[in-house]
């Protein structure tokens, strides 16, 4: 679905309002999004990460959980999200996840990095083979964990997602 100018400056205004809610509040840093389909919002979210305890729990994130939730699926398909930041290397794979078709965000990741958010690390991780990783990361037990997706290959009754 194409959006009017009004209507991108009015869900990118309601993203960005979510981030300073939730950074007013101490709910976590100051990022917010929202989710919508067919014109309507049907997800919200702010960051939760430090009232929540959930290093998850980032504006993306939980606005996405929150459309799932409300659309009762896992498949965003037909959804845009609006945030007020670029997305972070999490929130990016979880918009694949969730097949939200497209996103427009305030802030980029140089302001993100300007604002002290520590994403650059994780893109330079990525890059780099698992075994130069700052973090270990060692493949063990193939064997047993192959078995497991033998039987998931062969299910007849899945989900794929």
């Amino acid at each position: 679905m194409k959006y009017t100018e009004e209507e991108l400056q009015k869900f990118m205004k309601r993203a960005i309002e979510l981030s300073e809610i939730g950074m007013d509040n101490n709910h976590g840093g100051p990022f917010g999004a929202v989710v919508v389909k067919n014109g309507e919002i049907v997800g919200e979210g702010y960051n939760l990460v430090t009232s929540s305890n959930d290093p998850t729990a980032h504006g993306e994130v939980t606005a996405i959980r929150n459309a799932c939730k409300n659309l009762n699926t896992f498949d965003l398909s037909g959804c845009v999200l609006f945030t007020s930041c670029e997305p972070c290397p999490m929130c990016f794979s979880a918009i694949y996840w969730a097949n939200i078709d497209e996103v427009f965000y305030g802030n980029d990741k140089h302001d993100a990095r300007t604002a002290g958010f520590r994403d650059d690390f994780i893109y330079d991780e990525l890059d780099k083979p698992a075994d130069k990783r700052s973090k270990r990361m060692l493949q063990i037990n193939r064997e047993e964990a192959w078995q497991v997706f033998q039987k998931w290959i062969a299910k007849e009754n899945k989900t794929m997602y």
